[in-house]
């Protein structure tokens, strides 16, 4: 399926992205009342990181996926597992029947919805009380070798940002008027990459490489050359998981 943000060749980098915190997706579930055997759709759900959770946990879930490369890894690390299912779809337009599920989720998917298209979807296909969440794991950038490869980022490619998936998610959940009210959940969890593997991440970076354009390789190689003179194998990576969790009206 052709959608606006194609991950085709990022695909494989992103088996190696890092799973979302335990204890965050644990108060999530904690939050929504979730059960075993509880219906969830996990929406944009890539190589299937947050679905592989929810499986692990007893939940039956849907996982839609737009990009065949993602879904096909997906499909492949959950194929054992009775209880996932895979289907080609968006945010907003999940193709999934109204009203069967008891939560749905967003797995660093949302910002790349219309997020207001993605929550009237969510709503249609969610049971009566059902509940939404929009996750993320964000690198701590206070982080000493975080910090120095921001500072490599930001002098060379002018105003970077990195859009709506750092923004708090309250307003445009409360503004829909379809949920509420919004819980916010946050919690640290650490990565260990080598430095190759790193490497390869920044690589695969599509926010980078948008901004960045005709600068990419040379913010890159920058990256690259001060993640090497650490003179170490791997690196520790802070992130914190950010969760939005709300009922349906």
């Amino acid at each position: 399926m052709k959608t606006e943000w194609d991950y085709t060749t990022l695909a494989d980098a992103y088996l190696k992205r890092p799973d979302y915190a335990d204890a965050a997706i644990d108060a999530m579930l904690s939050i929504a009342g979730a059960e075993k055997a509880d219906r969830f759709c996990d929406v944009g759900a890539g190589v299937a990181h947050l679905t592989l959770m929810l499986a692990a946990r007893g939940l039956d879930v849907v996982a839609v996926e737009p990009n065949d490369a993602m879904r096909g890894n997906g499909i492949k690390r959950t194929a054992e597992l009775a209880n996932v299912s895979w289907y080609e779809g968006t945010g907003e337009a999940t193709g999934q029947a109204a009203g069967v599920f008891d939560m749905v989720t967003f797995g660093s998917s949302f910002n790349v919805c219309d997020r207001h298209q993605a929550l009237t979807e969510t709503a249609r296909i969610l049971k009566p009380r059902g509940w939404f969440a929009c996750m993320w794991n964000h690198r701590n950038l206070e982080d000493p070798i975080q910090a120095r490869i921001e500072a490599i980022i930001m002098e060379r490619v002018q105003g970077y940002g990195y859009g709506t998936r750092r923004e708090d998610q309250t307003a445009v959940i409360d503004t829909s008027g379809l949920f509420g009210p919004v819980v916010h959940l946050d919690s640290r969890v650490m990565h260990e990459q080598t430095i190759a593997e790193c490497l390869e991440a920044w690589r695969s970076h599509a926010t980078l490489e948008r901004q960045a354009g005709a600068r990419f390789h040379e913010v890159i190689s920058a990256i690259e050359d001060y993640l090497q003179s650490l003179g170490t194998a791997s690196i520790q990576i802070p992130y914190s998981t950010n969760i939005w969790v709300a009922q349906l009206r």
